[in-house]
């Protein structure tokens, strides 16, 4: 099970086990990830003793799906994972990074624009990459692993993504971030394209394109305030561009109009408590 608590405390009990989760108040937010393996049947009891609205998301997987972990080549991980699932109640937390709470954000309110089975791969797709994330943040801070320098590099590239992130209203150079990660620009880009399948700048045009169409979905701004939010100064590049990374116009997200190819369903993924 995986909570992305982004807003309140959480307090539960299972099997006689008590478990407290707090994100703090809206004033004064501090995202937390909590992860526990429920490994038999058990009994659930939640204490509602707070009074700051819950804003979180929750994730279960099943073992055989987490079982395929076990593949991985180096041995040090596959000790840390089998130990973590094969303990009832094993559990670890962390702060997250800008990218985890901004995958659980558009868990909460996905674009309206997207429905049916698009919606749906929409929501999967975002909780993969939570628990991937998760799982990754356990195995470089679990204190049985030495990080591999593979490993180390990924995490200044998260880091790096995750300035991106929180950035993206900023002029953005590859050496201004790889001076906030702690890495030279060479070692940034090389390992980078090697871990995302993507270089730096077209993962900023990503993310800013990403933004543009929330706004777009979301507020409904002026297409001509999108392109500028996107980084183009010509409306015509930046529909080309949002055609190609959607298969939908921006005028089209603006309006609220389904895919074509989309279809109804009333399956989902996550439902935010």
């Amino acid at each position: 099970m995986l909570m992305v608590l982004l807003q309140g405390a959480q307090h539960f009990e299972i099997d006689g086990c008590q478990f407290e989760i707090d994100a703090g108040t809206e004033a004064a937010c501090s995202p937390t990830v909590f992860m526990l393996n429920v490994a038999k049947d058990s009994r659930l009891r939640f204490f509602n003793d707070s009074t700051t609205p819950l804003r979180k998301v929750m994730i279960s997987a099943p073992l055989p799906w987490l079982q395929r972990l076990f593949e991985v080549q180096d041995e040090a991980e596959k000790s840390v994972l089998r130990t973590f699932l094969s303990q009832h109640l094993a559990n670890f937390s962390f702060e997250p990074g800008q990218h985890i709470v901004q995958s659980a954000r558009k868990i909460m309110q996905p674009p309206p624009a997207l429905q049916g089975e698009l919606s749906s791969l929409y929501l999967r797709a975002q909780g993969l990459d939570l628990m991937w994330q998760s799982l990754l943040t356990m195995l470089a801070e679990t204190k049985e692993l030495l990080p591999s320098p593979t490993l180390m590099s990924l995490r200044y590239c998260e880091r790096a993504r995750d300035f991106v992130s929180g950035n993206l209203d900023r002029e953005l150079t590859i050496g201004l971030i790889a001076r906030e990660v702690g890495c030279s620009t060479s070692t940034l880009q090389r390992h980078f394209k090697m871990h995302f399948g993507v270089t730096v700048f077209d993962f900023i045009r990503q993310k800013r394109l990403e933004a543009a169409r929330a706004a777009l979905a979301q507020d409904g701004i002026p297409i001509a305030h999108a392109a500028h939010l996107a980084g183009y100064n010509n409306i015509s590049s930046f529909t080309t561009a949002f055609r190609k990374a959607y298969g939908m116009t921006p005028s089209q997200v603006r309006a609220g109009v389904p895919r074509p190819d989309a279809q109804r369903s009333p399956q989902a993924l996550h439902t935010p408590g």
